[in-house]
């Protein structure tokens, strides 16, 4: 993958994360003249504006370092010429594992049956319709973080090798609030495929549609009621006022450029990052009482969910329909103006227009589109998420070492390198 990872410091220049020199990196001298070099590019944008870092927005800051580096990272060398990620390598415990996946499928065998337990409803067509998406054929990324969180929290409190029941629940209940949200959100954007087939909505009609996606959530609720603890209780009903929330933010938009920024960031964090944050941290108010761990899980899950809608975003743009499972370029035809829009709007200022009528005007789309792909806002999206993804690993760093840890540090570079 990229030879380094890009973290904001406040007050500071963007500056490179030390790392271990890789097949191809650029070792310790090579970093260190490019953390000089950033630091210079962004002191000196200062003093020609004549103002100070806290004055800077965030779109000039990277734009000071590309600009530094122009041919560090072309978006094709990163998503095409990446290594793939060794699934058998030698942890920063010292242990080998399997790839994360395989390490949290250990504790989910029969989630998808389990999940379906939960839905016993007698209508059969009721029935078919909240079991649909619950095939085993999804990513089940949500569990898997958050049952590798669980572990990880359980030998750091007391060296506990073993899941709770009560956070292997948790783990389900994420898939059944995620789920729930696809259901609706296809509703709401009416789309056509999810998962390379049919949406719930387009087989069955919206009204029957929403009432599934509301059983799901309805089930989900009942399951996290029978943990009895209230205080996870509360963390994860949280989710469910997020995923509204960002779902509102979603349907409107911002003139001022910062502010149409931090309102896209907003919207990402409530619609997708929320979960899995949340999630993490009621994995680790179950098995630990350390208010510091629990903050710890709840940062890596904001900062991993982040990086991954964002690299959601990239691959509207870059991958395929076919790898996707679902239509390319369908966030600029609902009017959405996500990460590579807007950075790309830095350089074709004529795109504001076309963000504030939401793509609505013939060849809105078509044209669009090109200006993305002819700026670098592909490329800054995915500096975006690496940066979300080193503060991730920052924070899982901070738990005791275990195999489950370095499977989580090992997943967010997976978010990065991700093509669907």
């Amino acid at each position: 993958m990229a030879s380094c990872w890009w973290r904001w410091r406040r007050g500071c220049s963007w500056r490179p994360a030390a790392r271990s020199p890789g097949p191809g990196s650029l070792g310790r001298a090579g970093l260190s003249g490019l953390r000089a070099a950033a630091a210079a590019a962004a002191r000196a944008q200062v003093r020609r504006r004549g103002l100070r870092m806290s004055q800077v927005s965030y779109f000039n800051l990277v734009k000071s370092l590309t600009s530094a580096f122009p041919n560090m990272y072309s978006i094709s060398r990163f998503h095409h010429m990446t290594p793939a990620v060794c699934c058998c390598s030698k942890t920063r415990s010292g242990e080998k594992y399997t790839d994360p996946f395989n390490l949290g499928w250990r504790d989910l065998k029969g989630l998808y049956e389990d999940i379906r337990k939960e839905l016993f409803i007698s209508t059969t067509e009721l029935k078919e319709m909240c079991e649909y998406y619950f095939d085993g054929k999804g990513k089940a990324f949500r569990p898997i973080i958050v049952v590798l969180m669980a572990r990880a929290c359980n030998i750091h409190h007391n060296n506990s090798r073993n899941v709770q029941a009560s956070q292997r629940a948790i783990a389900l209940i994420a898939e059944m609030i995620h789920t729930a949200s696809l259901v609706h959100d296809d509703v709401i954007d009416d789309a056509s495929s999810r998962r390379g087939k049919h949406t719930v909505n387009k087989i069955w009609g919206e009204k029957k549609a929403v009432l599934a996606g509301d059983l799901i959530l309805s089930a989900a609720s009942i399951a996290l009621a029978r943990i009895g603890n209230t205080t996870v209780v509360s963390i994860l009903t949280q989710v469910i006022e997020d995923l509204v929330r960002g779902e509102f933010l979603q349907l409107g938009s911002k003139e001022n450029e910062n502010e149409r920024f931090a309102h896209y960031l907003e919207k990402t964090f409530k619609k997708t990052a929320s979960l899995i944050a949340n999630s993490c941290k009621a994995v680790s108010v179950l098995g630990c009482p350390d208010p510091v761990v629990h903050e710890i899980a709840y940062q890596y899950g904001k900062n991993v969910g982040l990086a991954f809608q964002l690299i959601d975003d990239v691959l509207d743009f870059t991958s395929c329909s076919d790898r996707m499972g679902k239509p390319t370029s369908a966030d600029l035809k609902l009017g959405l103006a996500t990460g590579p829009v807007l950075f790309a709007c830095q350089q074709f200022p004529e795109m504001n227009a076309m963000i504030m009528r939401r793509f609505s005007s013939p060849g809105d789309v078509d044209r669009a589109r090109q200006y993305v792909l002819q700026s670098d806002g592909v490329q800054q999206t995915t500096y975006l998420a690496q940066r979300y993804c080193r503060e991730a690993v920052r924070e899982i760093s901070k738990l005791r070492p275990s195999p489950e840890r370095d499977a989580l540090i090992q997943l967010s570079e997976i978010v990065l390198t991700r093509d669907k």
